[in-house]
């Protein structure tokens, strides 16, 4: 990007920040909520009577400065567009979460991940300064040792709940053209963990796993290459999650490494049916892909299609959609436990640490020094016996309390308020509110997380 066009681009965002700002002030004593182009919630919303800020536009790479390793960005922006500015000159975001929708906003104000991790800790620790609009419209910029530094640590996780985040500076770091892969079966739980925690201090660069069965489960080391022999393409009729079981080595261009899950949603478009080879020739290569299957999931949901073949079938559904995080000395526990009880598979499995274990982010309860192991489970159960309202997510949330471990909050959430609190650092939050929302034009995080409004 030349001076110019950076000079262009910095005034077109004051511009649409002085148009957010005034739409906010001209909807005083009011709700309010952000208008998105994308969202990755997976949860129904209560309406409530509220006025949606459009933040549609903000979504410009402002500049990717190599000297310094820092892209700026709006905040809107999908890592899709971020990756591809900043790998045009050899960088790419340090934690780059796995599918293309998502934004370095919504990134910072969930809990973004990826196999990275280990080494950057989970997204928002790889920010270094924010421009966040305040319930009243002032526009503040945080770091982590201004004025503003507790809206800095306490922003993610908050789901939007403290501020709206329209500008970011973000880390990035040197990227090769290639990654080589290589992916070692365990047939031991314990093995397993064991195998991810060593590689945490080898020299990879990504680290992950995929757990198939009790007697199958897979840890894949990625390491940058500047060469290749030859690389996989997994954007159409090759499926990504498949080649795990096939090979033991394998290499990607560095982008389609960064979205070998886009494709299939990890593995979800099978349930869509997407996996079959002609309805995956018919769809073609570019609707393969989150953006597509999160549309189709928000019309069937929209118009309860689910729920209406169930009622036929005489059957009952709930979806089993959560991110969760569990100490790695009781990950061999969780994975029995979620085996035996939920039975869910393939199970995603991704090593994340704290990148800097003296920041302590205000409702994000990782400790220090303490390796995470983080379970992505996306599928549905279906039974015939009648239970409970999210009976099995509630016994996946209790065992998670158990071993000391939490859950990102982008899903269906059950916890009662006293327990929330507790979990997320319910005390700080309030604080939080009261100094930066005082007036709750935005939603609190309870009513927006667990009762969806």
């Amino acid at each position: 990007m030349s001076t110019n066009e950076e000079a262009m681009a910095h005034s077109a965002f004051e511009a649409k920040r002085s148009a957010l700002v005034s739409a906010l002030k001209g909807a005083e004593g009011q709700s309010v909520r952000l208008g998105k182009v994308t969202s990755n919630l997976f949860r129904e919303r209560v309406e409530r009577p509220s006025v949606k800020l459009n933040a549609r536009a903000f979504g410009n790479v402002l500049d990717v400065d190599p000297d310094a390793m820092v892209v700026d960005t709006e905040a809107m922006t999908t890592y899709e567009d971020l990756l591809a500015a900043t790998f045009a000159k050899g960088f790419m975001p340090a934690v780059v979460p796995e599918l293309k929708s998502i934004t370095i906003g919504g990134a910072i104000s969930g809990l973004g991940i990826e196999s990275s991790s280990f080494k950057y800790g989970l997204a928002h620790e790889t920010i270094m300064e924010m421009e966040v609009m305040l319930s009243n419209g002032d526009v503040v910029v945080c770091t982590p040792d201004n004025d503003y530094s507790d809206l800095f640590f306490g922003l993610p996780n908050a789901f939007g709940t403290l501020g709206y985040v329209l500008r970011v500076k973000a880390k990035v770091i040197p990227a090769a053209k290639f990654v080589h892969l290589t992916h070692t079966r365990f047939t031991n739980s314990d093995a397993f963990f064991a195998g991810l925690s060593a590689g945490c201090g080898d020299d990879a660069d990504f680290l992950e796993g995929v757990v198939f069965g009790p007697n199958e489960m897979y840890m894949t080391i990625g390491r940058f290459a500047s060469e290749a022999p030859y690389t996989s393409d997994y954007t159409y009729m090759n499926i990504y999650y498949r080649s795990i079981r096939e090979r033991s080595e394998d290499f990607l261009s560095t982008p389609d490494f960064i979205w070998r899950w886009d494709t299939d949603w990890f593995w979800c478009s099978r349930r869509l049916l997407v996996q079959n080879p002609l309805i995956r020739r018919l769809m073609g290569r570019r609707r393969l892909n989150s953006v597509t299957y999160k549309k189709i999931i928000d019309i069937t949901n929209r118009w309860s299609v689910m729920t209406k073949i169930n009622k036929l079938r005489g059957r009952h559904t709930e979806l089993i959609i959560q991110d969760v995080d569990v100490p790695i000395g009781n990950a061999p526990k969780f994975l029995e436990f979620f085996q035996q009880e939920i039975g869910i598979s393939p199970i995603w499995v991704c090593p994340a640490r704290r990148y800097d274990a003296a920041y302590r982010y205000s409702l994000v309860n990782m400790e220090p020094e303490v390796l995470y192991i983080n379970f992505g489970f996306w599928d549905a159960l279906s039974y015939k016996s009648t239970r409970p309202p999210g009976h099995f997510n509630r016994l996946i949330e209790q065992q998670v309390v158990e071993l000391g471990g939490f859950k990102s909050l982008y899903s269906d959430v059950f916890y009662e308020r006293e327990a929330f609190d507790e979990l997320y650092n319910g005390s700080d939050y309030r604080k939080l509110k009261a100094k930066y929302d005082p007036e709750g034009r935005f939603n609190g995080l309870y009513e927006k997380c667990v009762l969806r409004h």
